[in-house]
């Protein structure tokens, strides 16, 4: 009973779920059937739709049409406001403000620019040519304002404030206190740091102004006008700095003129002039120079080249005067003072002046230090050639140094002040050993200073002044080597080698002149030391003849030689101890031997004049070049 009653509420539920589906498919026809009339409808509404969406978008398309038309119109209007800004700060002129005159310039250039891009507008190149007009307006005006600024602040610097500028070493008062008298040696001066203070040739705050008016000329393409402003009224103001220190132009001529002293003092004065003109007025126009036209390098080179060419070109003509004109050996010093001088600027010329547009002024730096030391090593064998050939004929009358030798010494002491510079020089001929060159020019020399004094040793009529002569130079020669550094350079050998001549010397000197006094001293067959007795072998009448003979040698010696001098104070000593240690034993001897024959006869004073101690003390007149009498050698 239980199962069939299941089975009919089961084909209830399948008969009801049958029934609910066929009403859903009835709904779902019925549904396919309205969309699909809404879908005939839709396409009816959007074909009647189409012209009115047409012309919704046509009326868009316009409207953004004017809106770019109105913002075309605004652009050029506002680029007409700019335009007529910018006419009424030029015409007011850059005095004001320079500026704002300044951008301008740029915005009227702007402007072109502009219109020159809109052809199609009508006006355009009205607009444009009027702009240009402007332009050319300014740029003269901009080129009047960078002559005046150029102008109204390019002064010459006066000779004190460059002296301030240079390291105190360097300053004129610093030279005058160290006696300097012009020389100046570098390679002194290479172990204190020297510094340079660049003079202020141009305000600093005018600097950029003067810039910012050079770029507008350029981009104008006014370089000419730019560059004749720049270089006229630069190099004038150089020029007339360099007037105001004391440089000049000179020929050579001109230079062959001048008395000694004065060319002497004139070099003196280059030599500072050359460094003040380099390192601070021609260093300093490089300065401004680049800064003025930074970022337009050809007309930056042309610039300086042509402010400082003249004045360079002025500067080495009194140079290339004085290398050429007639060689005599006081000039080797100057000469080599101006050689440093160019040889220590070379590295700064080198630096200034290495454009293209500047190989002259290099090339004529590098020319006049070639030709200083040609004409100092020239002017060098003239020297040694003129010390050889010295035709002095007045023999100096007490026998010391003569002046040829104290010249030619002082004159090889002062060249081993320059020994790094003639190292230096012989380089430039000569690549072998610069200090065997100084060695073999130095042995020269004195040498040639012997020869000389054997020919005016000659002069002398009294051999033994010829000897003492002859001692005295040699002597001061080998005094004054070995107290200098001619002495590294000749070496000991050299020294040992001249005082033996010395000696020698000295020692004929006391044959020649002593000889003859001794002899009346000696005894023929036997000598005044002698002994036993001998005494009979001479007559009293001898005896006298010979102290006779003896107080009249001795008293002219001593008349002539007192005159003569040795002017080493050691030298004399010893020449005078030399002719005592022979002398005075001998004539003790003679006196003690003989004196007795004539003490006990009469008037022995008459023979017997001196003692042993007048003679020492008259023997210490001698050499001492007393007031000299016309007397004859």
């Amino acid at each position: 009973m239980g199962i069939p009653q299941a089975m009919v509420a089961l084909h209830e539920r399948a008969t009801f779920v049958k029934d609910s589906l066929h009403k859903s498919q009835t709904i779902t026809d019925n549904m396919v059937s309205i969309l699909g009339s809404f879908d005939h409808r839709l396409s009816a509404l959007e074909t009647a739709m189409r012209p009115t969406q047409i012309k919704t978008h046509s009326i868009r398309s316009a409207h953004d049409n004017i809106d770019k038309t109105l913002k075309a119109a605004e652009v050029i209007l506002g680029q007409f406001d700019q335009t007529r800004k910018a006419e009424a700060k030029i015409l007011r002129g850059p005095h004001e403000d320079l500026e704002s005159y300044l951008e301008a310039v740029d915005q009227l250039r702007s402007n072109v620019r502009f219109f020159s891009s809109k052809k199609s507008f009508k006006s355009s190149d009205g607009i444009i040519n009027h702009a240009n007009s402007l332009l050319a307006k300014a740029i003269l005006k901009l080129e009047d304002e960078f002559k005046h600024l150029l102008t109204n602040y390019s002064k010459p610097v006066e000779p004190d404030r460059l002296f301030d500028c240079l390291p105190n070493s360097l300053r004129p008062s610093a030279q005058q206190n160290a006696g300097g008298g012009g020389k100046n040696h570098p390679e002194k001066q290479s172990v204190e740091t020297v510094t340079f203070t660049l003079p202020t040739l141009i305000p600093p705050r005018v600097i950029p102004l003067l810039h910012e008016l050079a770029l507008q000329m350029v981009q104008a393409g006014h370089q000419q006008q730019l560059f004749r402003i720049y270089t006229d009224t630069r190099a004038a103001v150089l020029e007339t700095s360099l007037r105001k220190l004391g440089v000049e132009r000179l020929s050579k001529d001109d230079v062959q003129k001048m008395q000694w002293e004065v060319l002497e003092a004139k070099i003196g004065n280059w030599i500072h002039y050359m460094r003040i003109a380099i390192k601070l007025l021609i260093v300093g126009e490089k300065k401004i120079c680049d800064q003025i036209f930074e970022g337009h390098d050809s007309v930056k080179t042309q610039c300086f080249a042509e402010v400082t060419g003249s004045s360079v070109a002025m500067l080495l003509s009194f140079g290339e005067a004085v290398a050429r004109s007639k060689r005599s050996p006081e000039k080797l010093f100057v000469l080599l003072d101006m050689y440093e001088i160019m040889r220590e600027l070379q590295p700064e010329i080198g630096i200034l002046f290495d454009s293209k547009v500047c190989a002259e002024m290099r090339e004529a730096a590098i020319n006049l230090t070639k030709r200083l030391a040609q004409t100092a090593q020239e002017t060098f064998g003239d020297f040694e050639e003129a010390v050889e050939k010295d035709a002095t004929k007045t023999a100096v009358q007490d026998g010391t140094v003569h002046p040829l030798t104290s010249y030619v010494i002082n004159y090889v002491k002062f060249l081993y002040d320059y020994q790094a510079t003639l190292k230096q020089l012989f380089q430039e001929f000569d690549p072998a050993d610069p200090e065997s060159q100084l060695a073999s020019v130095t042995t020269r020399i004195m040498q040639a200073l012997q020869n000389n004094l054997d020919g005016k040793s000659k002069l002398y009529k009294d051999p033994g002044l010829t000897q003492l002569f002859l001692m005295n130079n040699i002597h001061y020669i080998v005094r004054s080597v070995r107290r200098s550094e001619a002495k590294d350079m000749l070496g000991d050998d050299w020294v040992q080698i001249h005082r033996r001549i010395v000696q020698q010397h000295a020692n004929q000197y006391k044959r020649i002149s002593w000889a003859k006094i001794l002899q009346c001293l000696t005894v023929q067959g036997g000598n005044s030391s002698g002994g036993g007795d001998s005494n009979s072998n001479i007559s009293r009448s001898s005896v006298k003849e010979r102290f006779k003979t003896f107080n009249t040698q001795f008293e002219e010696l001593h008349q002539r030689q007192s005159q003569w001098t040795v002017p080493d104070s050691e030298l004399r000593e010893s020449l005078r101890l030399a002719v005592a240690e022979v002398l005075l034993p001998a004539y003790r001897s003679f006196l003690k031997r003989f004196g007795p024959m004539i003490e006990n006869g009469k008037n022995p004073q008459k023979y017997i004049r001196y003692s042993p101690e007048n003679l020492e003390q008259m023997l210490g007149e001698f050499f001492e070049s007393k007031a000299w009498s016309e007397q004859k050698r």
